[in-house]
């Protein structure tokens, strides 16, 4: 469990601190306690006090670092179960299942989904190579995954099939996912040899809990836990639990990363699959596995994981500048609209219905709905002329329509001031009206 401001307070170094003259600092202790500051910044600390609070400050959740070069991820590392008491840490990673039948047909399916959402990037960031009795086809499998580019499972129980495969995405930080309470010893010189983290699986609950306490006294903490595919129910309960054991309790033999099959819960059913991939994203996969993913279904379930794993406290933003819709060119009329995600979405989403080629101005709202924007003078006469002057618009678009949202229809006369060789128009209040308007004003 973390420590208090007390506990640290009395391992801080009986030295005059160079603040406030004190023979301890309890204002440095307890931000250290509320985790505003690292330990290591006091000049002070011993070797022997940082690595007796060192593990005692970690989040109750590890962080395990998996994959190498441009795939390599963090996941772990949480401190809260509710992302309305804290933004979540590291956001879960999305796997799909391969073998050796199907690798050739699956992988280049996988690049396909591959594309950017409120600047962030889009795309199954996981191959989990299954194997199915063959080594050879395994190992094959394993060469082709890699060539993807991406982090790798290997899914494996086989020790001797394990070592060649990691043996052949050495530097690579695979995860090995194998482990059980038979074999444990085993896999744990295997994966400790190739620097891999080691995925646990065990029966039941208790059973994992003993693994990972009998893997830890041999000195290995790379780990994530399996929580099994006996069934939905248990797995979710298992998710729930290891969570709640590790930040609830203060028991960090759970304060792992959990990997979630959703392929071997799914019966075979796609859509199952995606319904369990987000019920696991919010509750509490750190990878799911899906047995395939299309571009419908990659879209909500990655749009579902982005508003998860964002600040509850700090709006998603696209960023500011001129988007270009229905092949807009410096000939086609401009609309203007603010920077908050949701309402760009549906702006942008209505103007590619009408068909109409439009050039769509988002300048810095600070990530504020439209009327709040003007409320808080955020979107006003003044901050989209100079938007326009800043972005240079004038020079790379001829077209002067300029059309506001509707609800801001008060600008419009202080516009016609700062802007004269603009026409300003004012749209309909709500959304959902922009086709008829555009088809009926450029069609």
């Amino acid at each position: 469990m973390a420590l208090k401001g007390l506990d640290i307070f009395k391992l801080t170094p009986r030295t005059n601190c160079k603040e406030c003259g004190n023979p301890t600092c309890m204002a440095f202790a307890m931000k250290v306690a509320q985790g505003t500051v690292q330990i290591e910044q006091c000049p002070h600390m011993s070797a022997e006090a940082l690595a007796a609070l060192g593990e005692a400050t970690a989040p109750p959740m590890k962080s395990v670092k998996i994959g190498a070069g441009d795939a390599e991820y963090t996941i772990g590392g949480e401190t809260v179960l509710f992302r309305h008491d804290k933004t979540f840490v590291s956001k879960n990673l999305i796997a799909v299942s391969v073998n050796a039948a199907n690798a050739d047909k699956t992988l280049p399916a996988l690049a396909k989904i591959d594309y950017e959402r409120i600047s962030e990037r889009m795309q199954v960031e996981i191959v989990n190579v299954e194997y199915t009795g063959d080594k050879g086809a395994f190992l094959e499998a394993v060469k082709k995954a890699a060539a993807s580019g991406r982090a790798l499972i290997l899914e494996v129980s086989d020790a001797s099939a394990a070592a060649e495969a990691l043996a052949l995405v050495k530097g690579g930080k695979a995860i090995l996912n194998g482990a059980s309470p038979e074999n444990y010893k085993e896999f744990v010189e295997i994966a400790k040899a190739a620097g891999a983290v080691l995925g646990v699986a065990a029966p039941n609950l208790d059973a994992l809990y003993d693994t990972v306490k009998a893997i830890e006294e041999l000195d290995y903490k790379e780990l994530v836990l399996d929580v099994g595919d006996a069934s939905i129910k248990e797995a979710f309960a298992n998710c729930v639990q290891i969570r709640r054991a590790a930040l609830k309790d203060g028991d960090r033999s759970f304060g792992y990363p959990t990997l979630v099959n959703v392929k071997k819960l799914s019966g075979g059913c796609a859509h199952t699959e995606i319904a369990l991939a987000s019920l696991f994203t919010l509750k509490y996969a750190s990878i799911v596995v899906l047995n395939e993913i299309g571009y419908e279904q990659a879209l909500p379930l990655f749009g579902l994981r982005q508003n998860i794993f964002t600040d509850p406290q700090k709006p998603m933003t696209v960023e500011q500048g001129n988007y270009p819709i229905n092949g807009a060119t410096e000939a086609s009329p401009c609309a203007l609209t603010v920077d908050f995600a949701l309402t760009y979405f549906i702006i942008s989403g209505e103007i590619e219905r009408s068909g109409i080629p439009t050039n769509l101005l988002i300048p810095d709202a600070g990530g504020y709905s439209v009327l709040t924007a003007w409320a808080a003078g955020k979107l006003s006469a003044g901050s989209i002329a100079r938007f326009i002057k800043d972005q240079e618009i004038e020079n790379k678009i001829k077209n002067r329509d300029l059309m506001i949202p509707g609800k801001v229809a008060v600008l419009k006369g202080e516009l016609e001031e700062s802007l004269p060789d603009w026409n300003i128009i004012v749209a309909p209040n709500e959304a959902v009206s922009l086709v008829k308007f555009l088809k009926e004003r450029y069609s």
